[in-house]
């Protein structure tokens, strides 16, 4: 009877410990990251997500996970349906929101690195950043930081940043620095003044390492509506997100020029 009942609360101990749910993980002194973890059993891949805006990922919903309407974050479970691990990284506690010039900055670049060896302590296999709009410049300057470090295995880049007059916008990074394979897609009728998609090209072009790359650009959804910059516009794939996390599961599972 003892050793039933030890089984039984050692498979229950496994089953929560499998369970999506939210961490809170220290990072620099006294701040703490917010990252949405969905572990998965046969996992050969730990999906990043990091939200655009201000990198915020929205209160957790009634369904159990976070109700932010960012591309990325409101197609959390259309990416988890690939069997990948997902981790929705949120803005560290010390700050109301992430910008373009905190993008680069030391301690924001030090935060994802300590949130990416946590993950990869939770599961060893390969992690992939996943970022849209402003987060294109995170996970590009993460991945020209992190060169040396095989901790990123590739970034998927989706209506990056791409307007010259922006700081840090993603062609005026150091790309030619990243080793890693990459995916920039981009809606053909992306409208948002800072995400020009006839500028995608220059982000392509300055991945002169990248052993693999690809421009992959998509049209379809709809109908947009609201601002050219928020999610419901073609900038967010507003009704095509199936579509778009098809193409991206695909090719991390296979990257092709």
């Amino acid at each position: 009877m003892m050793r039933w009942l030890a089984l039984c609360l050692l498979l229950a101990g496994t089953a929560v410990a499998g369970e999506a749910g939210l961490l809170r993980l220290p990072t620099r002194d006294g701040v703490t990251v917010p990252v949405f973890w969905v572990p998965q059993p046969a996992a050969t891949v730990t999906l990043v997500l990091l939200s655009g805006g201000a990198g915020t990922i929205g209160r957790m919903g009634d369904n159990g996970w976070p109700g932010s309407a960012n591309f990325l974050i409101r197609s959390g479970r259309l990416f988890a349906a690939h069997g990948f691990n997902l981790a929705m990284v949120a803005k560290p506690s010390d700050l109301d929101g992430l910008d373009p010039v905190w993008r680069v900055a030391d301690a924001h670049l030090t935060d994802l690195r300590l949130v990416l060896r946590d993950l990869r302590q939770r599961s060893p296999v390969p992690i992939w950043l996943v970022a849209t709009s402003q987060s294109s410049i995170s996970a590009a300057a993460m991945a020209i930081a992190e060169q040396d470090s095989g901790l990123i295995a590739g970034i998927v880049l989706t209506s990056s940043i791409t307007n010259y007059r922006i700081p840090n916008a993603v062609p005026k990074l150091a790309l030619d620095r990243i080793v890693v394979p990459v995916l920039v897609m981009h809606h053909r009728h992306d409208a948002c003044f800072a995400c020009r998609p006839w500028e995608a090209a220059n982000i392509f072009d300055g991945l002169k390492r990248a052993p693999v790359k690809k421009l992959l650009l998509v049209e379809g959804g709809g109908p947009p509506s609201g601002d050219p910059c928020e999610p419901h516009h073609h900038h967010g794939f507003i009704g095509m997100e199936q579509e778009a996390v098809d193409a991206i599961a695909a090719w991390i599972r296979l990257p092709t020029n």
